[in-house]
């Protein structure tokens, strides 16, 4: 059994994923027998995400190569995800900028455990994707990064 108060699992799954949706039906499921069983559930709970709740969730999302802003678990997930390294900074900084203009929306990626050369040129290809296809990746990216941090909060 995953030893957890009611706040502490709330607050985990919002810095984890920021759709109140999704942490309200992920939360009304406890008390959870293992941390699999978290992850299904939280895995099933945002496949997929509308477009308003990508849009909810992409608000608390740092650029990639930008530090987040202010202090919290959601800023020290994108923190120690991101990295310190700086290489194709630029490049990165442009296909940002690219990115938004494009889509309208901050770039996201799961950058835990990618190179930044990675990053840079999954940034290129998704640039290239139609909105519809677009939209169903980042939901993707961002059910991804909402597991990862489960893992490392609950495991």
């Amino acid at each position: 059994m995953i030893e957890v108060t009611d706040t502490a699992l709330r607050d985990g799954l919002s810095a984890s994923l920021a759709v109140r949706r999704w942490v309200e039906d992920v939360a009304s499921r406890a008390p959870f027998a293992t941390l699999d069983e978290l992850l299904a559930v939280a895995s099933a709970e945002a496949t997929p995400l509308s477009p308003d709740e990508i849009d909810e969730a992409i608000a608390h999302h740092p650029r990639i190569g930008e530090k987040p802003k202010g202090e919290g678990t959601a800023q020290q997930f994108s923190r120690s995800e991101q990295g310190a390294d700086t290489e194709f900074a630029d490049e990165i900084a442009a296909g940002n900028a690219a990115y938004e203009e494009r889509f309208g929306r901050v770039f996201i990626i799961r950058a835990a455990g990618r190179t930044r050369r990675e990053i840079l040129d999954e940034l290129t290809r998704r640039l290239t994707l139609d909105d519809a296809v677009e939209l169903q990746v980042v939901g993707e990216q961002l059910r991804d990064i909402a597991l990862l941090r489960l893992e490392k909060l609950f495991s």
